[in-house]
């Protein structure tokens, strides 16, 4: 294929030419393979002509030194369907990204090293980025305008001028990206007053610098221009993430933003002769574990499965009045859009159902323990079921959690005595204890925060880290299972129950003859998570905002199907169905 050109000038030069980039995120691993040739022709139908997305290192490299580019995280057959479809790419292949995603892509794996300080210049960090850039960038390079290929441009690091100052850092990826064959443009995103840019950006080293915001296009723009011109530079003017839409958290009301809005800004942005990339064009999900968080006052509030974003696409590909909207500003004639194919299946049946308290050795990794283990043990990701023998005087006594992470159901002798959250987490807990009493510990990691400085706090390692107190003294000695849903598959689901008490999995079938998308209806659980066909679908929560999950094609198969339910509550799981009815989404 013949090679293309792309400069940075005083405009964005395409083979010589005055170019203005109108892009639109689309996140490869929030959606499955066999929606992306859809969506990335829907968004040129739109008027775009340039696909921008996130790289998150946590899906490409899950355990140390073990990397996947294949499949639902390929994301070299990505960025070349978007070339076959005539589309440009920007990718941000940053250590951190941010994106509402677990950690902000970073691997949990990372946070096992006691000497880890992520996102800054110190050898155990640099390290472990080095090896995964020396993996990731094999596939990247040959993808560039410079080879070929149709990415214009790579980003260095993410909204780092709200994290820190530290310009050997960025310095220093900088060099490992170029060192690993990166020669297109690179760039730095930050919000868009002074001292963000001013901490964040490489300007003096000639990166490109952009900003993200999503209204008052005219002053923003004036901010990013000023800052150019301070450092002389006479650079194009880009909104990296004009942002569309927002994302939600649990136990919150939907956020949306309205159409016209939307409209009004973007067309003062064009009008202001910028280039833009919309966040997001289509948001996607948050399968498996990989929701992210945000936190106020040392509060965390995790979001929601659903990335919808009230995009111009939504969660399940079906245009909102956005597009329509976004077609309008870059003056596209309005055109037939492919159907989403949506549809609903037989209710599956109930065929077995067990206790988690009677099969923790199959779906657990076990350990033992002076004092309760943190999630540095384990995978990293979703629950902590931890067990201990506490000696009581047959009376009330008190029992306190020290520094846990994010929600504890407490068991004490079978019986649910506490579930904190929240504000509640840690708060003491007065109960009767005999001289032999079982203390039984759900921990759920809930999603770790994904911006700003909190992202270097002691709660990001999730679970019992300090321990529990007995009246006034720590509690020793421990038993621990980090869960691991993986191992569903060979669960023996004719396990006897022992004692009718606490989370549960339950295992539904039902058949398929026709493969097409669709929602599960989450309404009549409680809190947990589903996996079909051995793929986590991510978190449900009857406190909401949404009640149901999404559920590509890509997951479900002719014939037999699986659907495992695992509920961490005491909540009788008796039937799950499926919907084709966005609005069973929103909480009426």
């Amino acid at each position: 294929m013949k090679k293309e050109t792309f400069e940075i000038k005083k405009e964005f030069l395409l083979n010589g030419q005055p170019f203005k980039i109108y892009s639109g995120a689309v996140h490869y691993f929030r959606i499955a393979p066999s929606e992306w040739r859809d969506t990335l022709e829907k968004l040129k139908a739109a008027g775009l002509n340039t696909v921008e997305t996130y790289i998150p290192w946590n899906v490409h490299e899950p355990q140390e030194g073990q990397f996947v580019f294949e499949d639902r995280y390929d994301i070299g057959k990505f960025v070349k369907l978007a070339q076959s479809i005539g589309l440009y790419v920007i990718l941000r292949p940053s250590p951190y990204i941010c994106a509402e995603w677990e950690f902000g892509g970073l691997p949990a794996w990372l946070l096992r090293y006691p000497d880890m300080v992520v996102r800054s210049n110190t050898p155990r960090f640099m390290e472990k980025v080095a090896n995964y850039y020396e993996a990731l960038f094999k596939v990247l390079v040959p993808l560039q305008i410079t080879h070929g290929g149709p990415v214009l441009m790579m980003q260095v690091e993410n909204e780092y001028g709200s994290f820190g100052n530290d310009k050997a850092y960025l310095r220093h990826i900088k060099s490992l990206m170029e060192t690993n064959g990166v020669d297109v443009p690179l760039f730095t995103a930050d919000g868009s007053w002074q001292q963000a840019l001013k901490a964040g950006s490489l300007i003096e080293d000639d990166v490109f610098v952009t900003a993200n915001f999503g209204s008052k296009s005219r002053e923003n723009l004036a901010e990013l221009r000023q800052f150019m011109l301070m450092h002389h530079k006479n650079w194009p003017l880009m909104c990296m993430e004009f942002w569309d839409g927002w994302f939600n958290r649990w136990q919150e009301e939907i956020v949306t933003r309205s159409a016209d809005s939307f409209q009004t800004d973007l067309a003062e942005l064009v009008k202001e002769q910028a280039s833009f990339n919309l966040y997001m064009f289509r948001g996607g999900t948050n399968f498996g574990f990989f929701n992210g968080c945000s936190s106020r006052q040392n509060v965390d509030y995790p979001q929601i499965t659903s990335y919808d974003y009230d995009a111009v696409l939504h969660e399940d590909g079906r245009p909102s009045e956005k597009y329509r909207k976004l077609q309008t500003i870059l003056n596209v004639k309005a055109s037939t859009l492919k159907s989403i194919d949506l549809g609903t299946y037989s209710q599956p049946n109930l065929v077995n159902r067990v206790h988690l308290v009677d099969v923790l050795d199959q779906v657990g990794e076990y350990k033992e323990s002076s004092s309760p283990a943190s999630f540095k043990f384990g995978s990293g990701y979703g629950y902590m079921f931890y067990q201990t023998r506490v000696v009581g005087d047959n009376q009330m006594e008190k029992l306190q959690l020290l520094d846990v992470a994010d929600r504890a159901d407490i068991y004490i002798d079978h019986e649910l005595v506490a579930s904190q959250y929240q504000k509640t987490l840690g708060q003491p807990i007065e109960a009767s204890l005999t001289p032999d009493s079982l203390v039984q510990i759900l921990v759920e990691n809930a999603g770790r925060v994904n911006y700003g400085t909190r992202l270097l706090s002691p709660s990001e390692q999730k679970g019992i880290r300090t321990g529990m107190t007995v009246d006034r003294h720590l509690h020793f000695g421990w038993e621990q299972w980090a869960i691991d849903l993986t191992r569903l598959g060979d669960l023996d689901w004719q396990t006897s129950a022992n004692l009718n008490y606490g989370p549960t999995l339950s295992r539904f079938v039902f058949d398929v003859d026709r493969v097409h998308a669709t929602y599960l209806d989450c309404s009549q659980l409680g809190k947990g998570m589903v996996l079909l066909n051995g793929i986590n679908l991510g978190h449900y929560w009857q406190a909401g905002p949404t009640q149901a999950l999404y559920i590509p094609k890509d997951f479900l198969k002719l014939g037999k199907n699986e659907l495992i339910v695992f509920e961490t509550t005491e909540r009788d799981v008796k039937q799950v169905s499926f919907t084709n009815r966005q609005e069973v989404r929103i909480n009426a």
